[in-house]
């Protein structure tokens, strides 16, 4: 098929005309306008590999076989599209040619190597193709390349499990709390014995006097009277309610009882009852706290139907059922499809169940001793079918949107634990969902109480200047113990005015002993630090006078010369650089002539040597030189500035108008000491933790810097859509 000419009074009745006779996937292949209106050149898509263009149409150069004689010659613009077709035909041919090759170059990163390993373990343990493809995709790629021998990638995988595997706290948080608690589950999961072991329980903790047992079971033969020797075995009140009563019925009987706990009859999961069962617990005006069984020895299959069609029934009658047991433990071949199931539906384990002795055989679930069991019971390793997954009961992208909101819940869980302060900052995104006019006073209020002060190391603070084209200053930020940066920074117009009361009032509330200085303060601000014995640094200007060897000169006359010769890894902006320093015993006359460090700095690139940034620093002389780690965390404090304007811009964009800007300034710099606080950080879980992050993108971003900064944004705002929408988590999602 030749290619075609369209003309026409306009563009409309031109495409029209191409699509009635090349159908929508037309290519146009050239247009112009001419005297009588539009001229198209179409042809159709699937004619590009077979078009034959004219020796007219040859490129000037281009070999032919014998030059001969040619008709007249075409118009232009047929010439121009024909030229053209033949080299998107020819680009077509070597993209052909080519992806063979690359198909069979590439692999994809769960298939091979380490991955593939761990991948498999999964597999052998119980674990499904599904939580693994999510655990994996996190994997850090210096792990990835480790050889097969190595036992860091295995240790990595477990602690990924134990993270995604929510527990109850302590035992306390749930024998303390007062209210009705009520075991639901199929039939023979072991909701009898468990009513008596939690009982027992409560009892050793509080006494007998106020706990009262209740059952709902009319069906099994015996069901009241095995409930009625354990009652009375713990001298507890016991109670028959009919399955279709309420629990209000009882309230009478039940007055000055302050934990009651109900063995609920079983069903099947496919039993349509389940759904009126607990409407009925949940119909009365107590609110009765659901718990789920899971029997351990069960198949995959059935654990997972139970675990969806029970909080089906829960969603219907307007409960929660988020907490379980896992009951039989010691009779489960394999530990890992239930705790594979509880991850991926985000429940949260209370007990753990391994035997009929009331109530030694039941502990708080513990996540490293359940993990540790569930991968010791291996099979033999076997292929995994292509289509290895339990069925589901929900929709794919039900469960990839699941999959995802585990991922989110596991990363901010494990950023609150690591980062100090990002507690504060997660209540500080949440000022953004509240009317404008109260987003300040609310701000006020939360950071009256941050940090507490056993948290707080020193103060990065920061140049007391606007940033550059932009109409706020960078906040300051804090150090916690360990000299990383806190989650939550400080704003400077809520400090104190002046050097010398800024410190001394944040030394006073915080207990702050370290600050790293924008420049060298006033006299009196000195004279305060050392009189203090506090611990100080001082970025200063090239042109910053000091008196050496009696010689009053510049900073950079004296260090003109120096031949540096000591240097140590740096993250400088996002990249990985080398700082060669020197220093010097120097005097400063407007200081009452202390006796001082002067220090220079060259940031350079490992690679070329190229010096990408040159500083210079001021220190007491009698901290020494161990003062070299200080200058680093300000060196690198340097990047927190840019970050900050990207997330700022990035908010600034979403926002509706009702954000404060205040709330907004510390939203962006709080994100920006996170990323930064993970992207300078060396430890194992903090490249866990940047592999986590930047997948959440699921692209890769040449700076990891920015690329976590994003990746933080995106999480936060994903986590304040779910809040939204009303999806209270436990997990600390919502």
């Amino acid at each position: 098929m030749s290619v075609r000419r369209f003309v026409g009074a306009n563009s409309r009745d031109v495409m029209r005309q191409v699509r009635e006779a090349l159908g929508e996937d037309a290519l146009i292949v050239a247009n112009r306008r001419t005297e009588g209106g539009v001229e198209i050149l179409a042809m159709a898509d699937e004619a590009i590999d077979h078009f034959e263009p004219s020796p007219e149409s040859l490129l000037p150069g281009a070999s032919s076989p014998e030059p001969s004689p040619a008709p007249p010659m075409q118009d232009s613009m047929q010439a121009m599209s024909e030229r053209l077709l033949r080299e998107m035909q020819d680009m077509r041919e070597l993209l052909a040619s080519s992806a063979p090759a690359k198909a069979a170059a590439y692999q994809p990163p769960l298939a091979t190597g380490t991955a593939a390993r761990l991948r498999q373990l999964l597999w052998n343990v119980g674990f499904s193709s599904e939580l693994a493809d999510e655990l994996l995709t996190g994997l850090p790629e210096p792990l990835a390349a480790l050889n097969a021998d190595s036992e860091a990638p295995l240790q990595w995988l477990r602690q990924q499990l134990i993270e995604r595997l929510c527990v109850l706290s302590d035992e306390a948080s749930f024998f303390d709390q007062t209210g009705i608690v009520a075991l639901v589950g199929p039939t023979g999961v072991g909701k009898t014995t468990t009513t008596a072991k939690l009982a027992a329980r409560f009892v050793m903790r509080h006494g007998t006097r106020p706990v009262a047992l209740v059952t709902t079971d009319s069906f099994r033969i015996g069901a009241h009277e095995q409930l009625r020797i354990y009652a009375r075995l713990l001298d507890t009140p016991m109670y028959a309610l009919d399955a279709e009563q309420p629990i209000d019925d009882l309230l009478g009987r039940l007055q000055g009882k302050q934990w009651v706990i109900i063995d609920t009859v079983g069903m099947s999961q496919r039993d349509q009852r389940v759904i009126e069962q607990i409407a009925h617990l949940q119909g009365g005006r107590s609110r009765v706290r659901l718990v789920l069984l899971l029997n351990a020895a069960s198949q995959p299959e059935t654990l997972e139907e139970v675990v969806l069609r029970y909080r089906q029934a829960a969603r219907a009658a307007g409960a929660e059922l988020d907490d379980c047991i896992i009951t039989k433990q010691d009779e489960a071949g394999r530990l890992a499809p239930v705790l594979d199931i509880v991850m991926r539906h985000g429940m949260r384990v209370l007990f753990g169940s391994n035997g009929q002795q009331v109530p030694e055989d039941m502990a708080v679930a513990a996540p490293a001793a359940l993990v540790d069991q569930a991968l010791s019971t291996a099979t033999p390793q076997r292929e995994r079918p292509q289509h290895a997954d339990i069925p589901m009961g929900m929709p794919r992208w039900s469960r990839d949107v699941l999959g995802q909101g585990r991922r989110l819940s596991s990363l901010l869980a494990r950023l609150r634990q690591r980062i100090t302060g990002f507690a504060a900052l997660e209540e500080t995104w949440n000022l953004a969902s509240l009317p404008g006019s109260v987003q300040d006073t609310r701000l006020t209020a939360l950071l009256s109480a941050y940090p507490p002060s056993d948290d707080m190391l020193g103060m990065a603070w920061s140049a007391r200047r606007n940033e550059r084209g932009c109409d706020w200053a960078m906040p300051d930020i804090g150090l916690d113990t360990d000299g990383a940066w806190l989650a939550l920074p400080w704003l400077q117009h809520r400090h104190a005015a002046g050097w010398q009361p800024r410190l001394a009032a944040l030394s006073a509330s915080c207990g702050v002993a370290v600050h790293l200085l924008p420049r060298l303060p006033d006299a009196d601000a000195l004279t305060w630090l050392e009189a203090q014995h506090l611990t100080w640094i001082s970025q200063a200007a090239p042109s910053q006078r000091i008196v050496f060897h009696r010689e009053r000169q510049s900073l950079r006359q004296l260090f003109n010369d120096s031949l540096l010769t000591h240097h140590v890894g740096v993250r400088f902006r996002g990249q990985t650089m080398q700082l060669w320093t020197a220093y010097a015993d120097v005097d400063v006359q407007d200081a009452s002539e202390l006796p001082l460090l002067a220090w220079y700095g060259e940031v350079r690139d490992p690679e070329s040597a190229k010096v990408v940034a040159r500083r210079y620093w001021l220190t007491p002389a009698r901290l020494g030189s161990e003062v070299l780690s200080l200058l680093l965390t300000q060196l690198q404090s340097e990047g927190l500035a840019a970050l900050t304007r990207r997330a700022w811009q990035q908010l600034k964009d979403a926002d509706s108008g009702e954000l404060s800007a205040e709330v907004r300034l510390l939203m962006a710099s709080g994100v920006a000491a996170v990323a930064g606080h993970l992207d300078v950080a060396e430890d194992d879980d903090a490249q866990t933790l940047r592999g986590d992050l930047l997948s959440l993108l699921g692209t890769s971003r040449r700076r990891r810097d920015t690329g976590m900064l994003d990746a933080l944004v995106y999480a936060f705002m994903a986590r304040d859509a779910i809040r939204q929408l009303g999806s209270v988590s436990r997990e600390g999602v919502a």
